[in-house]
């Protein structure tokens, strides 16, 4: 199994509770379709949230590339999310500036890493926000 793997199975095992690296983060589920295969793919992702809505950064690490879970969402933004024991349908908008930086320096005042993450890469890290459909 790998990391992702082993991750989703011990949050999903401990209703979003996680050891490790990730303990104490705010950690959500994100289950989208490939943008090319159409199979479902689950992502573990650190959030924070702008008013009722989840934010994630598609920082992958600091990498010169996006995640391919950037891809998916482009290309199929209705995806679904568990938090916790409950799981939403959402639709995923990837933000424009200014919003995008205030979001992502605010998503980075609550986890440290993506400061660096932003300090690696010469890319402009995408933030998307994810809302619940009603």
């Amino acid at each position: 199994m790998s990391f992702n793997d082993d991750l989703i199975t011990e949050f999903r095992e401990n209703k979003g509770v996680v050891g490790g690296m990730f303990e104490g983060a705010k950690l959500l589920l994100l289950i989208s379709k490939g943008a090319k295969s159409g199979v479902e793919r689950i992502t573990p992702l650190v959030y924070s949230m702008d008013g009722d809505k989840y934010v994630i950064a598609a920082s992958k690490g600091g990498a010169d590339t996006h995640p391919d879970w950037y891809y998916n969402l482009i290309a199929n933004p209705d995806v679904q999310i568990e938090v916790g024991e409950n799981k939403f349908d959402v639709v995923a908008t990837e933000v424009d500036e200014p919003t995008r930086r205030k979001l992502y320096d605010s998503h980075a005042e609550e986890n440290p890493g993506f400061k660096e993450y932003e300090s690696k890469t010469k890319r402009l890290i995408p933030i998307f926000t994810l809302k619940i459909k009603n």
